[in-house]
């Protein structure tokens, strides 16, 4: 795999690493009501949908913007004014969910554990049938606070077991970790055009279950976040009611035919696991320590804790690796100091392999003898 001159490998959550047919694709400019890019949206709605194994159940919603528009639309539309949810936390992306109900004034309890512990299963179980008021359960389902890998499946049939509804956030999730609307009962999820399905940001989506969102008619708090009527126009015509992000749906459909080619989920898996793998033996080998145990990791990012060595300096390391033509990302965690390195994006064994020499200079020419924390 190869990057465009002078661009660096982005080894973080997002936004990643591109290829060049993706940005290829955006060389062209497309009118949003001509039929061939209402052609080209209907086909992304439909792979999206597919790709959820939503295709008898579930419709696709997209929206303009980043992940946390199309998350704040989906909360806003599926939950309505009068509605309680339960918000399962173990890291920012569970916190950010709590904040956008306090937005949009819906009432909600959290169940929060440490950034480095999944949801406690039983605690769930116990929650709703505590609370018969909590109409919905929100979950995240890779947080990338830490790269934990939370138990959805196991969430998903509690939460259907005790009759309430699931919403998954699953931006660094889907497309790359399983997930099936027939195994696991969820009536909406969202992610984004630029995680996964490497395509590049500016689109987000809900795979929403149709027979939900058919009922959600004026709960949106807000015009443009409206999924509701977002659905509706584009069932009625093909169309976005605002100025659809073109350049990024074509590209996005030119992602989605690399995705389909490399063997779908398990293929984009496979090599995020291999990448994924590496790059924690290698930092392994160096001292550094993972804060996750292998269980819990997923392949998307992993933390590292700070090294003890008083010659490391986190900003120095950053800034060296980038002029290396690498970059990654801080630390968001209350439980550790730590750094972050992603696994996933237009990278493989080579890219990854190429930060770990990078990542060897860098410690050298700091002198930094081990990462160890």
């Amino acid at each position: 795999m190869t990057t465009s001159d002078n661009d660096p490998w982005l080894l973080t959550p997002g936004p990643l690493t591109t290829s060049a047919k993706t940005k290829e694709a955006m060389l062209h400019d497309w009118g949003s009501r001509d039929a061939a890019f209402i052609e080209t949206n209907k086909r992304v709605r439909d792979r999206l949908i597919a790709i959820a194994g939503g295709d008898r159940s579930h419709v696709c919603v997209p929206v303009q913007g980043s992940g946390t528009f199309a998350v704040e639309a989906t909360l806003g539309t599926m939950i309505a004014k009068n509605e309680k949810t339960l918000v399962l936390v173990n890291g920012a992306y569970g916190q950010r969910m709590a904040k956008i109900l306090d937005y949009a004034g819906r009432a909600y309890d959290t169940l929060e554990t440490p950034e480095d512990t999944p949801p406690g299963l039983d605690d769930l179980d116990a929650a709703l049938k505590a609370d018969p008021a909590l109409a919905h359960v929100v979950a995240v389902y890779c947080e990338t606070t830490s790269g934990i890998l939370n138990p959805i499946a196991d969430i998903a049939r509690i939460t259907a077991d005790n009759g309430r509804r699931l919403i998954i956030d699953a931006m660094s999730a889907f497309g790359a970790l399983p997930i099936d609307a027939a195994d696991v009962p969820f009536d909406a999820l969202m992610a984004s055009s630029n995680k996964c399905l490497e395509g590049v940001p500016g689109l987000g989506y809900a795979i929403i279950r149709q027979s939900a969102l058919e009922g959600c008619q004026g709960n949106a708090h807000a015009l443009s976040l409206d999924l509701y009527e977002q659905w509706v126009a584009m069932e009625n015509n093909g169309q976005w009611r605002f100025t659809p992000p073109t350049h990024v749906i074509c590209a996005f459909d030119a992602a989605l035919d690399q995705f389909e080619a490399e063997g779908g989920v398990e293929g984009r898996h496979a090599r995020y696991a291999a990448n994924c793998k590496i790059l924690v033996d290698g930092m392994r080998a160096l001292g550094f320590e993972t804060l996750l145990p292998v269980d819990l990791q997923a392949p998307i990012i992993v933390t590292f804790k700070m090294p003890a060595d008083k010659a490391f300096d986190f900003q120095a390391f950053y800034d060296a690796l980038a002029g290396r033509g690498y970059v990654i990302y801080p630390g968001k965690l209350t439980v550790a100091p730590s750094f972050r390195i992603g696994c996933i994006g237009h990278l493989d064994d080579t890219v990854i392999n190429g930060a770990l020499d990078a990542i060897r200079a860098t410690l050298k020419d700091l002198g930094v003898a081990s990462g160890a924390p």
